[in-house]
C-alpha cells in the first residue's frame, strides 16, 4: 500500500482527526501485544525491528549487522515472516529453487549473505536457523510480535520519514504508541538526515544509544548515465535521492508500492518511456528480485555505513557473549 499523505501532515489534518479513536484502540491493542512474554530461543535472537508501517531500512541494515557478526566470529542466520512469499514454512531459502513468489522479496537478498529461514511461526523459525548451525539468529522485522523473546532489539528509523504525524495506524504510520515501544528496544538505528533526528533526541532522552549511518551505493556507479530510475519499496524518493548522488543523469522517476508484484504491463510501459527517454532502466536489489530474468534493468546496489561502529559492535559482542 501507499502510505496516506496524511500519515505526513499534522496531527489535527481532519482525516487523521476522524481515524484517531480507530488508531488509539489499534495502538493499545498492539502494545499490549508486545508486552506478551515469548519463548526462549535457541541461541540469541537480534531483532531489527521499526515503530511504523512501511520500509525503514531494515534489510540494508541486516545485512550491515549480520557483516559485523561474522567478523566478531558468530555464525549468523537470518530469520523472516517472508512478506508476499506463499510458503508458511518453515523452510530454508533457497535463492535457486525460491522465487519472490514463494518466499518474499527480502529473504532472497538476505539469503545472499547468509542463511535465511522463512517461518510465520517465529519459534519454529528460530529452532530451524538453530539447526542448521547458526549461534545467533538476526530476526528481520519482528519488533511487535511477541512470539519469540528478543536477547537485542534495535529500532531502525528512517530519518527522512521520522514517525509521520506520531498517530498509531490508521490515523497514522506508528504501529503502537511511541511512548509504549521504548521499553522493547535497546537502540536506534538512524538512517540517514531529517525529521526522524526528533526521534534519535528521544532515544538518548530514554538512555539509548542511537547508532547513525547512511545508505551509500559505490561512488560513481552511474556517473554519466541517462536513467529512468524505479523502484517498488517502502520509501522510493529515498532509492532515487540515492541514483542522483550516484551521478547519475534521472531522466524520469517511477514509483509503485512497497513490494509490487510487476506485471507485464507495467514492464512494458516502463521499457517503452525509457527508450523513448533515451534512458536506462535502473532499480533496487529488492525489486530484481521480482522482475523476470530477460528483462534489461541496472540494479544500483546500497549499503548501509555506520558513522561511528564501535558502539554497535560492543552491543553485538555483548549479544554473541553473553555474562
Amino acid at each position: 500500500m501507499r502510505p496516506p499523505a496524511f500519515w505526513d501532515a499534522h496531527p489535527h489534518h481532519p482525516a487523521a482527526l476522524a481515524l484517531r479513536p480507530l488508531g488509539a484502540l489499534y495502538g493499545r491493542l498492539t502494545a499490549a501485544r508486545m508486552a506478551r512474554p515469548g519463548a526462549r530461543g535457541p541461541c540469541p535472537v537480534l531483532c531489527l525491528g521499526n515503530f511504523t508501517l512501511g520500509g525503514a531500512g531494515k534489510t540494508p541494515a541486516a545485512l550491515a549487522l549480520a557483516d559485523i557478526l561474522r567478523d566478531l566470529g558468530a555464525r549468523p542466520a537470518f530469520l523472516s515472516r517472508g512478506y508476499g512469499g506463499r510458503l508458511p514454512g518453515p523452510v530454508a531459502v533457497d535463492p535457486a529453487r525460491h522465487g519472490a513468489a514463494d518466499v518474499g522479496d527480502e529473504p532472497l537478498l538476505l539469503a545472499r549473505c547468509a542463511p535465511a529461514v522463512v517461518a510465520r511461526d517465529r519459534v519454529a523459525g528460530a529452532a530451524l536457523c538453530a539447526a542448521g548451525g547458526a549461534d545467533v539468529i538476526v530476526m528481520d522485522d519482528g519488533l511487535q510480535n511477541p512470539s519469540l523473546t528478543k536477547d537485542l532489539a534495535l529500532a531502525v528509523v528512517d530519518a527522512g520519514a521520522g514517525i509521520g504525524n506520531g498517530l498509531p495506524f490508521p490515523a497514522g504510520p506508528l504501529r503502537a504508541p511511541l511512548a509504549d515501544q521504548w521499553a522493547h528496544v535497546a537502540g536506534l538505528i538512524l538512517v540517514g538526515d531529517g525529521p526522524g533526528e526528533a526521534v534519535a533526541e528521544a532515544a538518548l532522552r530514554h538512555g539509548l544509544p542511537v547508532h547513525r549511518a547512511r545508505l551509500a551505493a559505490e561512488p560513481g556507479a552511474l556517473a554519466g548515465r541517462r536513467v529512468l530510475a524505479f523502484a517498488g519499496i517502502g520509501r522510493p524518493q529515498k532509492f532515487f535521492a540515492t541514483v542522483r548522488e550516484s551521478g547519475a543523469d534521472v531522466a524520469a522517476t517511477r514509483a509503485f508500492p512497497d513490494h509490487h508484484p510487476y506485471a507485464a504491463g507495467d514492464l512494458a510501459a516502463l521499457a517503452a518511456e525509457a527508450a523513448r527517454l533515451g534512458a536506462d532502466l535502473v532499480t533496487t536489489e529488492k525489486d530484481a528480485v521480482r522482475l523476470p530474468a530477460a528483462f534489461a534493468a541496472r540494479v544500483l546496489s546500497v549499503r548501509l555505513r555506520f558513522r561511528d561502529e564501535a558502539p554497535l559492535r560492543a552491543q553485538l559482542r555483548a549479544l554473541c557473549r553473553p555474562a
